[in-house]
């Protein structure tokens, strides 16, 4: 089947959409299908197509990580996608590549899937600076009612998501498919340890310190100050051993979060690594011993399945998106707030090895069902279904 994928954002870029994009396409082409990819362009002013990647330049939104914003229509890149002749088109992100697929796919007469991967009202404040935040996500509401009819099918990667869809009013067939992790490559078994040791000098952290990793992009609606002053609670009341709270990432919070980590008096217990190249993700799991977050916006948690691959124990900030991953005490460990997370903290800290082990091995035997192969049959069964739908 010729496929063709539309993303505003993908690799070398370091996010969830980007990460999911790649998997998919991945998976799709190791299965002998045509995939057409096309994204910004973050290393020219041109429209380039390489490898099967149309690339458009856009202008880069540097509040918002990065991401760069194209025009809605570019008639170079029409030229190649109309060539490839895909049979389905499917977006995974909303404005500038994502509206282009949208024309796209209605000028060629395919069908259209979008992946709903992100609860855009989280990130509203971006545009309000806090005023007018209830219209603000009213409007986003009404933007995907009326943009529904242009889709034929929905996918939600979790049921928090088809939850949402279906609370503002969207009726159309929304299956939810979570998406596929390649979880060998986070494998401890393929752990590079010399590359390990080198973090930790690179970092200064000694090998007598246990590692409480933090990573993703670094944002307002990640929390991570939550985490900082939850962990400054924690080293008040004195180690059971010795630790280090390592933030791997980058955004427009970085700096905020580094001033908080002085104002805590803490910053020699924290380390900012910076972002990583995606091929080295499993490099930063492999440095870590245990894996914190308190995001509530993850449509389903990507980092956290990740870890658990690694081997990590997870303590998350509670999210009824998470209970179907983390089943409290089971596979990973809920918190509620800052004062929480310091006692939970300590909790999962002083585990004996026995009871840690069968955490891990639960989470290991959860995630299963988010494997690359499960993923491909549930996105290529949507996939022959629109392509029906549209003969």
């Amino acid at each position: 089947m010729n496929i063709a994928l539309f993303t505003d954002t993908y690799l070398p870029e370091i996010n969830g959409v980007a990460t999911s994009t790649a998997n998919l396409r991945q998976t799709l082409m190791a299965h002998g299908h045509n995939v057409l990819l096309v994204t910004t362009n973050p290393f020219s002013d041109e429209v380039t197509y390489e490898d099967g990647i149309i690339r458009i330049p856009g202008i880069e939104a540097k509040k918002l990580y990065g991401y760069r914003l194209t025009s809605f229509y570019s008639s170079e890149a029409m030229k190649y996608v109309a060539a490839f002749r895909p049979e389905v088109i499917h977006c995974q992100t909303d404005i500038g590549v994502g509206i282009f697929g949208l024309l796209a796919a209605k000028r060629l007469r395919v069908g259209l899937i979008y992946t709903f991967h992100t609860m855009i009202e989280d990130y509203a404040y971006y545009v309000t600076k806090g005023h007018f935040d209830r219209f603000a996500r009213h409007t986003v509401r009404w933007f995907y009612r009326a943009k529904s009819n242009q889709f034929t099918e929905f996918i939600a990667p979790s049921e928090k998501i088809k939850d949402y869809l279906r609370a503002i009013g969207i009726d159309k067939t929304i299956p939810v498919i979570p998406t596929g992790i390649e979880f060998s490559r986070f494998d401890p078994e393929k752990e590079n340890k010399e590359r390990t040791a080198e973090l930790k000098k690179k970092f200064g952290i000694s090998p007598k310190e246990k590692v409480i990793l933090c990573l993703g992009r670094i944002a307002k609606e990640k929390s991570i100050d939550v985490l900082l002053r939850g962990y400054a609670n924690f080293l008040k009341k004195g180690e059971p051993f010795p630790t280090r709270f390592v933030v791997t990432g980058f955004g427009p919070a970085e700096e905020e979060l580094k001033e908080l980590a002085v104002h805590l008096g803490i910053q020699d217990k924290v380390v900012f690594t910076g972002k990583c190249d995606p091929s080295e993700t499993q490099d930063y799991y492999h440095l870590g011993d245990y894996f914190v977050s308190a995001s509530v916006t993850e449509t389903q948690g990507l980092t956290f399945m990740e870890a658990m691959a690694a081997h990590l124990v997870v303590l998350a900030r509670y999210d009824d998106n998470l209970v179907g991953t983390i089943q409290d005490g089971a596979t990973g460990f809920f918190f509620f707030d800052e004062k929480d997370f310091d006692e939970k903290l300590r909790k999962v800290l002083t585990m004996d090895e026995a009871s840690k082990k069968r955490v891990i091995s639960s989470a290991l035997k959860v995630i299963d069902v988010y494997s690359m192969e499960r993923f491909y049959n549930n996105v290529i069964e949507v996939y022959e279904r629109v392509r029906k739908k549209n003969w």
